[in-house]
């Protein structure tokens, strides 16, 4: 297949990129690893500072992607290699994994997910929710195709035979798939910070120690319990913290560097826990906070004047206490630094961002920086380009960022793709030449 550009990845930032090349008549390949488009922002709950739906911004976008004629979109699909060709193009190696569906026979009835017996962990709701071993990944994904999870199934054969149209395939193999393209957009995005990186704090271990993502589920309005509960007992938290610089700005842990969100989602969090629990005692221990956008430093001050407790203290050890509560062991930075105890129901740790994939792996030659980003060279003037000729990259493939400077950075990769195309191949846009 050809192409004028392949984009790698299908989060905000390769979706708005995908978009606006189609719209300047360019044809787009999409890639995206995971069974749906829309990557990280499609599972948050809301986003800072207008406390829009998270949801109604990015549905909108998978929808225009899936639906344009000028994007093929391929997902569950990994890339296994990328190399230069002669003429400067691209030829892009990708590994569609299997479904063990016939996709297109499929249509999205549900019927086998309806009627298969096993129950296993949702990585969506971040292992706090269940779904059955096929299952479509959430409910406005795109596209509407169940996943079968081979590791789990029993094999019982209940989903072939409930499937109306026979599309079930249990011996479906992975497929090779080679696209050529004039350019290559990196838009990989990121991963959190190893939940257990900190042992001291009991990520993995202590059930009401929670993630900052499993925190935006609790709060999404079809997230896994329908409202506010901690995941030991289904209690409803009276008393909540955040952690901030959980994973972040620790050069033990090998990420020296501030991940730019934390402070502003934890600020968020605490808002709509704010709401939706009004008698809750809610707390963030922070050791600075950087609300730098715009709108930002309102935020804060609004978040404050709700009755939000700031606390700067760094927590140096994180334990379980009485009825699964969590005791945090504290040492103030203000005040007095005497070190204290303090009990609350729920822990939320603020974890950083790195990076998602590393394209230094493949053949081509990309390079990465010291902090594991694609490495842009001309940044902050072009912040688009990269080591190699002929790819680019956006969003927090190059670095952390939040949503709004992510959208900007995928616009303005578009347009620098855009005259890339007309110098090197003279392809305009409509595929003029």
């Amino acid at each position: 297949m050809k192409h004028d550009t392949l984009v790698i990845g299908a989060g905000i930032a390769g979706l708005q990129a995908a978009l606006d090349l189609a719209e300047q008549g360019h044809k787009i390949a999409l890639v995206e690893r995971n069974p749906s488009i829309g990557g990280r922002m499609i599972s948050l709950s809301k986003v800072y500072p207008t406390l829009d739906c998270a949801s109604c911004i990015t549905t909108p976008r998978m929808a225009s992607v899936a639906h344009h004629p000028d994007i093929t979109t391929l997902t569950y699909t990994e890339v296994k290699d990328v190399t230069q060709q002669a003429d400067g193009t691209y030829k892009a190696h990708l590994i569609k994994k299997p479904r063990y569906i016939d996709e297109d026979k499929c249509i999205g009835c549900k019927r086998c997910e309806e009627v298969c017996p096993v129950y296993i962990k949702d990585e969506f709701e971040h292992n706090l929710g269940a779904k059955k071993a096929i299952a479509i990944p959430f409910t406005n994904a795109i596209p509407q195709y169940p996943v079968l999870t081979p590791d789990q199934c029993t094999w019982c054969g209940a989903c072939a035979n409930a499937c109306p149209v026979d599309c079930i395939d249990y011996v479906q193999e992975p497929k090779d798939i080679f696209i050529e393209a004039g350019a290559v957009l990196v838009a990989t995005g990121y991963e959190l910070t190893p939940f257990n990186a900190k042992p001291q704090y009991g990520g993995g271990i202590l059930p009401n120690v929670i993630t900052s993502l499993q925190g935006e589920r609790l709060l999404a309005p079809h997230g896994p319990f329908g409202r506010v509960l901690r995941p030991s007992d289904g209690k409803v938290p009276d008393s909540i913290a955040f952690v901030q610089c959980a994973g972040s700005r620790d050069a033990s842990l090998g990420i020296p560097y501030c991940s730019r969100v934390c402070c502003m989602y934890a600020i968020k969090q605490a808002m709509l826990l704010s709401g939706s629990l009004p008698t809750a005692d809610i707390t963030i221990y922070y050791m600075d906070i950087r609300a730098f956008g715009k709108g930002y430093e309102a935020f804060y001050q609004n978040a404050k004047a709700m009755g939000i407790n700031f606390v700067k203290a760094k927590v140096g050890r994180i334990s379980e206490a009485e009825d699964g509560n969590v005791t945090l062991r504290i040492e103030r930075q203000e005040d007095t630094s005497q070190p204290d105890e303090v009990n609350h129901d729920l822990v939320v740790l603020s974890l950083g961002m790195k990076p998602q994939w590393n394209p230094a792996t493949l053949a081509w030659d990309v390079e990465t920086a010291v902090d594991g980003f694609v490495k842009s060279p001309e940044a902050p003037l072009n912040p688009a380009t990269t080591t190699c000729d002929g790819v680019f990259a956006c969003g927090t493939a190059t670095g952390p960022k939040d949503i709004v400077d992510t959208v900007i950075e995928a616009g303005n990769s578009a347009m620098v793709i855009g005259n890339y195309l007309m110098k090197t191949t003279g392809t305009r846009p409509g595929g003029q030449a």
